[in-house]
């Protein structure tokens, strides 16, 4: 695998998922009753947005300006956005971030914006199969202790973290879709997940590139005969612009009672916030809609 995510990290893309899973961790945590929560592609945990532009190699534009740092200013944020920026900026904030009025230095990833939500009674389990990028999210979480890494496949490590002992499971799967095959291995897995623990929650990540391989997609997942599942879709420029990813989009399984209500205003806004172009837009998919 050649994806490093350092260069998208704090996107528009990233600012959608990680709204969303924030809120889906704070809608878990109303029972008191912990939860298992694995990331099946978990990148480092920690992103410096001051070395962006270098990429892997070559100097690049970087993404996070028409990301996060549409946020980091704005007064009118909605509550649920709120609560994620004013997370972000709180962890910039402990990683020294000595200017943080001209934006953000340091972005969470995933692992460690649920690190910071977690109580005593939660656990993490978080899977990495990149060598380096495994060996920078030990260095990351390690020392906050309660949290269990491995550098492996997550699509196989999976199976062996359900059912959990809490008889509760929040799972993302965010894969870098790289392979041809990723929504083959994403539904494969999500089947497996399923008759492991039924009841387990799962947030699956795509990106927005060819409407027709994520409407077979869709397609392939109802053939499971899943439980209550909708998807979110986000769009930062019109079908008809030259950008290869025009937006991302978010698969919830056994969402939290009334997410969809929840995360609706605040899609809305958020495409606005975050258009690039005409044409940005928001937009919810029941898959199998709640009884």
């Amino acid at each position: 695998m050649n994806y490093r995510h350092h260069f998208h990290a704090g996107n528009f893309a990233d600012v959608v998922k990680h709204a969303v899973l924030v809120r889906v961790v704070r809608a878990m945590q109303r029972k008191e009753r912990g939860f298992l929560y694995v990331d099946t592609h978990a990148g480092r945990g920690r992103y410096d947005l001051a070395t962006a532009a270098r990429g892997d190699s070559l100097e690049r534009t970087p993404e996070w300006p028409a990301g996060i740092g549409r946020l980091w200013v704005r007064q009118d944020l909605p509550e649920l956005l709120a609560d994620y920026v004013a997370l972000v900026k709180t962890y910039d904030q402990q990683l020294g971030n000595l200017e943080p009025g001209t934006g953000p230095r340091f972005y969470p990833g995933s692992p460690r914006l649920v690190r910071e939500l977690t109580r005593p009674q939660d656990r993490l389990s978080l899977f990495e199969k990149h060598p380096e990028e495994a060996e920078a999210l030990r260095i990351e979480m390690l020392r906050l202790g309660a949290v269990g890494i491995q550098e492996a496949d997550g699509y196989s490590g999976l199976r062996g973290q359900l059912p959990a002992k809490e008889k509760r499971a929040l799972v993302l799967i965010d894969p870098p879709f790289e392979a041809q095959d990723e929504f083959v291995q994403v539904v494969r897995t999500v089947a497996d997940a399923l008759r492991r623990a039924p009841a387990t929650t799962l947030m699956i990540w795509y990106p927005l590139t060819e409407r027709a391989r994520v409407d077979a997609f869709f397609d392939d997942l109802r053939q499971l005969g899943l439980p209550p599942t909708f998807a979110l879709e986000l769009t930062v420029v019109g079908p008809a612009h030259a950008l290869k990813m025009k937006g991302s989009g978010l698969v919830v399984i056994n969402p939290p009672w009334k997410l969809d209500q929840e995360l609706a205003p605040a899609a809305r806004w958020l495409a606005e916030a975050l258009a690039q172009d005409a044409g940005g837009r928001a937009e919810f998919y029941w898959l199998v809609r709640e009884s």
